[in-house]
């Protein structure tokens, strides 16, 4: 048959490639409990101090309720996309399209908002200090381009990198935790509790610097609905792909907690981390603790898992690219939707996010600091693109529309369906704040800037291809 034939008409088939564990690796990978234990310990500690450790029992608590809808959701329609293809089939196709659009560009923005992150650690292993922007977007565009090579390999290469990382993170994160807290202990428990201070009462610790925290800490609770962005490259995915979405939320969030209790406990000087003396408390700790001879071979395994969670972003962005073009509904489709080769990859859709990360690290360099830009917008643009299908959700639940699948909330869809919807809701709101933290008032805009951004250009872009739509089915 003729390679032009449309998507639409001609259906790509995916390899089903990935079990329970592997999705599990993959989604565990996508946010990996050092990317985020690293990328916010700092900023959170520095906003509301030891006690900030009890947001992350907050914020999974909100986002466990998130999960149970998704797993509901991925267990009723299993297909390549996930928040795009829910939420097209929720509430129709402008509605699912925007959805996707949103949850496709915060994944490739963070995908190279990890790779810059992994090339300040592979500078310092090295040995350049102080590396320029110039010099770190290089090193970035060198971890794009390995990472790209993986991807394009196939699932196999793949899942082996996942499950490395996975060690990765057992070494670096619950090993290296255990070990402080037997031995490099120097503060106690009742740090967890001091909140602001004797000079700040409980209601405006918790309404100001812990608001900010949990702000920041929402960054580390994002990923596990990854596993349904590669549903159909998914062994049963039906039964197994639930398990994977909560298993490995409930896992980071163990391991996060974990070890993040175990460096604020010991952190030497907890008075210098909080007036912004120590500009990096992790490494100061570590290397405190352990010695510059053993803290080196940890930020290896940092590296590693920074280099795991950007080839999850980067496997992620590309499908949801691929699920896009399967129904028409990018320009290019019928290129974009294209799998080649014997494993059957989305080729072209992992060259388009290579391309867009190298324009973000030439912008990164041209434009000055970008990456705060990025990573502010990349928490905030999670969060929104889980509004969409939850949102959907809660509208087609109260219209008592909704068809269950194998995985069921029973009795208590309604009440989680409108917890999952209010929580996220006042999440983003918390982190889209623009709050006075940056000396460039428009980074504390960051969030609302990337939407109007998207907003105009996502809109240019359906009109363009609007008529070219297949329509969503319940398969």
């Amino acid at each position: 048959m003729s390679s032009a034939v449309s998507p639409v008409e001609q259906p790509q088939q995916l390899r089903r490639e990935f079990t329970l564990w592997s999705s599990f690796a993959f989604a565990f990978a996508f946010i990996s409990p050092i990317v985020a234990l690293y990328g916010i310990f700092g900023l959170a500690l520095s906003a509301a101090g030891p006690s900030f450790w009890w947001g992350f029992a907050l914020v999974f608590a909100g986002q466990f309720l998130v999960a149970l809808v998704f797993a509901t959701l991925v267990s009723r329609w299993p297909l390549e996309g996930s928040i795009y293809q829910w939420s097209r089939r929720l509430l129709g196709t402008t509605y699912g399209w925007f959805a996707g659009w949103v949850y496709m560009w915060t994944l490739v923005i963070a995908m190279a908002t990890v790779a810059l992150g992994a090339a300040g650690f592979l500078a310092n292993i090295a040995g350049l200090e102080e590396p320029s922007g110039g010099t770190l977007a290089l090193i970035a565009l060198g971890i794009l381009l390995a990472g790209t090579a993986v991807n394009l390999i196939g699932r196999r290469a793949l899942k082996i990198f996942m499950i490395g990382s996975i060690v990765a993170e057992v070494i670096g994160s619950v090993v290296l935790g255990t070990w402080l807290l037997l031995f490099h202990r120097q503060n106690s428990l009742s740090v967890l509790f001091d909140g602001g201070g004797v000079d700040v009462d409980l209601w405006s610790w918790m309404s100001g610097p812990f608001l900010l925290a949990v702000a920041f800490i929402g960054w580390s609770f994002v990923g596990f609905e990854s596993a349904g962005s590669i549903a159909e490259e998914v062994h049963e995915p039906r039964r197994e792909l639930p398990k994977a979405v909560l298993f490995s939320l409930v896992f980071i969030f163990l391991v996060v907690a974990y070890s993040s209790l175990a460096i604020i406990l010991a952190i030497p000087d907890l008075g210098a981390v909080a007036d912004g003396e120590v500009a990096d408390p992790v490494s100061e700790t570590l290397t405190s603790a352990l010695g510059q001879g053993i803290a080196k071979p940890v930020e290896v395994l940092f590296v590693i898992g920074f280099l795991a969670s950007f080839l999850a972003l980067q496997t992620s962005g590309s499908r949801v690219i691929w699920a896009y073009a399967r129904d028409g509904a990018l320009p290019g489709a019928g290129t974009l939707v294209q799998l080649r080769g014997q494993a059957r990859i989305p080729v072209v859709a992992i060259l388009v996010t290579t391309v867009v990360g190298s324009a973000l690290f030439l912008l990164s360099i041209v434009a000055g600091d970008v990456y705060s830009l990025m990573v502010n917008f990349t928490a905030g643009g999670f969060y929104l693109a889980f509004l969409f299908p939850l949102l959907g959700f809660l509208v087609v639940v109260l219209r008592r529309r909704w068809t269950p699948a194998s995985f069921s909330l029973g009795a208590l869809t309604v009440p989680v369906a409108v917890a999952a919807a209010v929580w996220t809701v006042l999440q983003f709101l918390n982190i889209a704040w623009p709050r006075v933290a940056f000396e460039q008032r428009y980074l504390d805009w960051s969030v609302w800037i990337g939407i109007a951004f998207l907003a105009v250009l996502g809109g240019l872009i359906l009109v363009s291809v609007r008529s070219r739509i297949s329509a969503p089915t319940d398969e």
